[in-house]
């Protein structure tokens, strides 16, 4: 089951919105702020520990540790009550559309009355944000466009959180006695970066047990219909969980089928009807009335009998995969275990939980070769970083360097790419990192040829090796820059500055088509954690699910490669 911690992180972050859309302190909000993000990233499950063992968490003050406790006797927080009384729960709904937050939707509510998304929308339309302080001319576009993408986004599942509560029913119904495989399938092993629903899928002769645990299991709120061989749940979030349980002998037929997706499955059948062949979750058998079963129990039986190779799942789109399979082609995926580093991460010297020391000793017992310190520079404000914090960070860098299991340990910084393609420091300073991710932190709004010239001018910059989360978009709550992502693409592979595949599961950005994409132009990519906690060095999983789809090699990918091959790029050669 998913975690507490995100739970109660999303209650403190709505208490800080509120403060802030009643006119309360700035300070008090960012305070709340701050502890929500610090419980989202706190390794342990909050649910296990009492009032002072949470004021252990850095960030949580005793106000807070009291609040989450009292959630966790009570189930609510009669301060969150206070401030959600105070405020008509459709202009909450207002503030989480993109680009509107707590002051406008606030602004919106007092000058025009705008009281749900629905009177924003017909507001917008009829071109009477104007009349508000703070929109601009495009203002309703933008909040027509964000929308729209929060409808896109209603429904779905992120791919950290879905993940989590398969692999732990996975789990549990693996412990069942007389279970004899289980996996979970459909759109999240093919790493989709959202998914509407979760398939799981077991074997057992005797299905009985299975699917009364599956209906026992504690986070189910609803068995939505229940039988011998599927039943579906409902979760208390509303996510939908089905269980399909199949004899053993066609386990690999059903995880072909229920994997996905819909348009790879029809071009299997129809390469087995243009062989005189039928095939079904049931198996593959010969075409016509008793005809024989020839395979089922494994994925690779049935693609063999098909006439090609196993096919990674993140591949199953029907996007070129089986042509490059007749072909012989199929690409040797980058994998997890092929990372050798993480080349942009955070510590609570600007916006992270943990310190340099507690980060260098999570990356470390990752196994990683090398591993880069990317805290924010000064033009993003709000991080307060200075010439001496950057300067006394790489003084400690040098002296932990190979310390943690003879890592290496890269000083680097994630710069702020203006409005006209400058960055925060300048060459002479740039100079002194190891390695620089430039990336887009404000002016969302600039037209096409604006942002791709920003990005262009980033990739130019001698001292810049990768550009971060590029289209800096956040999934369900921000829609990507308008930019001409061929053009900026280009300039990568003309000056050797790598893409970032962003593994923070609010981003995975690049997307999987971008990546495709920028492949084919001869770009060299880094995936990278993002990570502003040491739970989230984990976030590279959620990258090279995004890599896979995208086709990406180990040799596609800069922080797979060797220091010494690694060094040589961050040098800013081009990739031949």
């Amino acid at each position: 089951m998913p975690r507490l911690n995100d739970e109660v992180k999303a209650l403190l972050q709505e208490y800080a919105d509120l403060i802030s859309i009643t006119g309360g302190d700035a300070f008090r909000a960012r305070a709340y702020e701050k502890a929500a993000r610090a419980v989202g990233g706190h390794p342990e499950d909050v649910a296990r520990l009492d009032v002072k063992a949470l004021q252990g968490i850095p960030g949580v003050g005793k106000s807070t540790a009291e609040k989450i406790g009292e959630y966790l006797r009570t189930g609510r927080i009669e301060a969150l009550e206070q401030q959600r009384a105070k405020i008509p729960s459709g202009v909450r709904e207002v503030m989480g559309i993109p680009t509107v937050g707590p002051k406008k939707a606030m602004a919106l509510y007092r000058d025009l009355g705008i009281g749900s998304v629905d009177e924003l929308a017909e507001a917008a339309r009829a071109g009477r944000l104007g009349e508000v302080a703070g929109f601009g001319e495009r203002s309703a576009e933008r909040i027509l466009q964000g929308i729209e993408l929060r409808r896109q986004a209603g429904g779905r599942t992120g791919i950290d959180v879905a993940t989590a509560l398969a692999e732990e029913i996975v789990a549990a119904l693996s412990a069942v006695p007389g279970c004899i495989r289980c996996a979970y399938a459909g759109s999240l092993r093919r790493m989709r970066e959202t998914v509407g629903d979760i398939d799981v899928l077991a074997t057992a002769e005797d299905s009985a047990p299975l699917m009364a645990a599956f209906t026992a299991l504690p986070y189910v709120a609803e068995v939505v219909v229940s039988g011998p061989t599927k039943t579906s749940v409902r979760t208390a979030e509303g996510l939908q969980v089905d269980l399909r349980v199949v004899p053993p002998e066609d386990w690999g037929a059903a995880l072909v089928y229920f994997t996905g997706s819909k348009a790879h499955n029809i071009r299997l059948r129809r390469m087995a009807v243009e062989a005189g062949l039928k095939l079904s979750e049931y198996g593959l058998f010969r075409a016509g009335p008793g005809g024989d079963k020839l395979v089922s129990a494994s994925e690779e039986e049935v693609y063999a009998a098909l006439g090609l190779p196993w096919i990674a799942p993140p591949l199953r789109e029907d996007t070129g995969e089986i042509e490059a399979g007749l072909r012989g082609e199929l690409p040797r995926l980058v994998t997890e275990r092929d990372l050798r580093g993480d080349l942009h991460t955070h510590t609570d010297l600007t916006d992270g939980l943990a310190s340099l020391e507690e980060m260098l000793a999570a990356a470390a017992a990752r196994g990683y070769a090398y591993y880069a310190v990317t805290d924010h520079a000064p033009d993003l404000v709000m991080q307060r970083m200075t010439d001496e914090k950057m300067l006394a960070q790489r003084a400690l860098v040098r002296e932990l360097d190979g310390r943690y299991r003879r890592m290496r340990v890269l000083h680097g910084t994630e710069l702020n790419i203006g409005p006209d393609g400058d960055v925060d420091w300048p060459g002479e300073f740039l100079a002194g990192f190891d390695v620089c991710v430039a990336s887009i932190h404000s002016h969302f709004g600039l037209d096409r040829a604006a942002q791709t010239r920003r990005l262009v001018r980033a990739c130019e910059n001698p001292h810049v090796q990768v550009i971060g989360h590029p289209t800096t978009r956040l999934i369900g709550r921000r829609a990507p820059i308008d930019v001409d992502l061929d053009e900026v693409f280009r300039a990568c592979a003309r000056t050797g500055t790598a893409m970032e595949i962003n593994g923070a599961p609010r981003r995975l950005d690049l997307r999987d088509e971008h990546v495709r994409r920028a492949r084919s132009l001869g770009v060299r990519f880094a995936i990278d954690s993002d990570a502003h906690s040491t739970r989230e060095l984990a976030n590279p999983r959620y990258g090279i699910g995004t890599a896979q789809r995208g086709g990406l090699t180990p040799e596609d990918v800069i922080n797979t490669w060797t220091w010494q091959r690694l060094k040589r790029f961050l040098r800013k050669n081009p990739p031949h």
